[in-house]
């Protein structure tokens, strides 16, 4: 992971937000490469999902909306997560990903370990350090004590609490949990007072349906049908973490998909898992990493009928990358309860009125950029030295194809490479490389994941058939090919047509 968050600054692709001022906790920045990443990420989704389909249109809704929307959802009075504070250090913490355990020894418990959430392995080693310290302080310095047992901060009793240690100062000074709700305020109008509270919104769902009748009926949409919406979210994050998997501004792809009342969710929920699966697998993500997770039980939102996650294999562990749910009719009766107004659908085949239920695939851009450069990142060794490079697909990758003239200081052959480069720079992104040995040049284009270097050399200039020669990232490997013929090569490797 640290080799990624490195090369992402490094290179272009993710800064610290306000880092001349020495940052500011979960909030990123895209450089010039991290942004073409992410166009071509949602370019993609927006072309699979709505323009090569007839029945999803699109809508861009506000970040701003009448607060009773947030009321209605139930964001207001349930949007929320479990915190505790040190009340030594002023940090604060998730509870729920804080993890303790009592130090049994001999039958008796004689202290208690806390760790941050991460692996079992992980979790077993930061709390054996933990109580190896606490046992040394208490002279029982080589105790045998049993097995943790964690739990985390939402399962620990008042009296529990007043003993278990602060993640930040190994002493006992955590409040009780207590509910943090994640929206962010704001101020609506010259007036601040509690008439003009406002609201980041906190996802872009809600945009979708209280506009159902708004896109319904000027697109002349019949159910079922979906509406997809591309745009940023805000979260209050108590502790956000891992780099940009769980940041406070983050970009959401979201789809409603309204489907008449009855058993048909099952059926529609399983064609969206096959279609998102076969989504993720199109942007390179390597399948081995890929993963379901169902929800069931508890784990179940009280609204929902079903909910698989697509997990993923992050170096610091499995996580979830996008969801997809079948959420019932919640939403919509929500809103017509809060409004007053129906938001019923006249279905013309059965001649009848009803409330639609939604499937909602949905999924983050920046988990699914992160994603991305773990499965793309990669090393090997070429001619006796290391090479670290990006694997990526050659639709999500930020640079196309680079046009390298072999030398810079021969007029016609710069002339020449410089044609190529105006020509391919009208479709795709590409990139202009003369400085240095052209085996370096290849080294700073494989690292960014550049797919294809297309060399200009005096084959180009001095033979009839005016070849260039075409080196390919992964392999190494190196073709010649006629200069007319290099924008239709690349349109079937990027493009794929």
């Amino acid at each position: 992971m640290e080799d990624i968050v490195s090369l992402c600054k490094r290179r272009g692709f993710v800064i610290q937000s306000s880092e001349l001022y020495g940052g500011y906790g979960g909030f990123y920045d895209y450089g010039h490469l991290g942004v073409e990443v992410k166009r071509n990420i949602k370019d993609h989704w927006w072309r699979t999902f709505v323009q090569s389909r007839d029945d999803v249109v699109g809508l861009d809704s506000s970040i701003i909306a009448n607060p009773k929307i947030w009321e209605s959802s139930g964001h207001v009075g349930g949007f929320s997560d479990p915190m505790v504070d040190c009340k030594e250090t002023k940090l604060r913490f998730r509870a729920d990903q804080v993890f303790w355990s009592p130090v049994v020894v001999d039958g008796n418990i004689v202290t208690y370990v806390s760790v941050h959430e991460d692996s079992p392995e992980s979790m077993k080693k930061e709390g054996k350090k933990m109580a190896k310290k606490l046992l040394k302080e208490m002279d029982m310095k080589g105790a045998d004590y049993d097995d943790f047992s964690f739990k985390d901060l939402t399962e620990a009793t008042e009296e529990e609490m007043s003993k278990i240690p602060s993640p930040a100062t190994g002493t006992p000074t955590l409040t009780m949990p207590r509910d943090f709700n994640l929206m962010f305020e704001t101020s609506v109008g010259a007036q601040t007072d509690s008439a003009s509270k406002g609201y980041l919104r906190p996802e872009t769902a809600q945009g979708i349906f209280v506009n159902f009748k708004n896109v319904q009926g000027p697109a002349r949409m019949k159910v079922p049908f979906g509406i997809a919406q591309i745009g940023k979210a805000f979260r209050n994050e108590i502790t956000p973490r891992n780099f940009i998997f769980r940041s406070r501004e983050f970009e959401q792809m979201e789809i409603e998909y309204f489907i008449q009342p009855g058993e048909g969710w099952a059926d529609s929920h399983k064609a969206w898992l096959s279609d998102s699966k076969d989504f993720l697998l199109s942007l390179g993500l390597r399948p081995s990493l890929l993963g379901w997770d169902v929800h069931e039980g508890d784990g179940l939102a009280h609204y929902a009928n079903a909910c698989t996650d697509v997990t993923f294999r992050f170096p610091f562990g499995v996580s979830e990358l996008m969801g997809i749910a079948a959420r019932g009719d919640y939403d919509l009766q929500a809103h017509t309860a809060g409004s007053g107004k129906s938001l019923e659908y006249f279905d013309e085949s059965t001649k009848e009125k009803y409330v639609p239920h939604v499937i909602e695939p949905s999924l983050g851009v920046d988990r699914v950029f992160l994603a991305i450069m773990c499965s793309a990142y990669a090393e090997d060794e070429v001619g006796g030295e290391k090479r670290n490079f990006l694997k990526f697909h050659p639709r999500v990758a930020p640079v196309k194809a680079a046009v390298l003239p072999l030398v810079k200081n021969k007029e016609e052959l710069v002339g020449v490479a410089r044609e190529l480069y105006d020509k391919l720079k009208m479709r795709w992104n590409v990139d202009f490389d003369t400085g240095g040995a052209i085996g370096r040049r290849y080294r700073r284009q494989d690292e960014v994941g550049t797919p294809f270097c297309i060399t200009v050399d005096f084959d180009t200039i001095e033979k009839e058939g005016k070849e260039v020669t075409v080196r390919f990232r992964d392999t190494t490997e190196q073709i010649k090919m006629c200069i007319d013929d290099v924008p239709a090569f690349l349109s079937k490797e990027v493009d794929g047509f």
